[in-house]
């Protein structure tokens, strides 16, 4: 996912928008992990998520140390349009 960040239009016009950055002196799995993202319900298909990372690579080994490591990630959904217009008025 590196590099496949949601660009600033979509984030800027997203309805929803998760954005966090994490930095880590070392970062170490025990087990290969497994990651997706999945776009469900409303969601318009120019939702996106994805990261930009340093010292860690898109395929993370397990038993590797990892140094210096920071991951900035960003998850945006556009909503399809209702009968009323984005998000139709409803909320949960």
């Amino acid at each position: 996912m590196s590099g496949k960040r949601p660009g600033p239009e979509l984030r800027r016009s997203a309805e929803i928008l998760f954005e966090a950055t994490i930095k880590a002196d070392e970062l170490r799995f025990d087990e290969t992990p497994e990651n997706a993202v999945e776009f469900t319900g409303d969601a318009d298909g120019e939702s996106s998520s994805g990261s930009v990372r340093e010292g860690l690579p898109d395929n993370v080994r397990k038993d590797v140390t990892y140094r210096d490591v920071r991951i900035d990630y960003a998850i945006a959904a556009k909503l399809r349009p209702g009968p009323d217009g984005p998000g139709d008025g409803e909320t949960s």
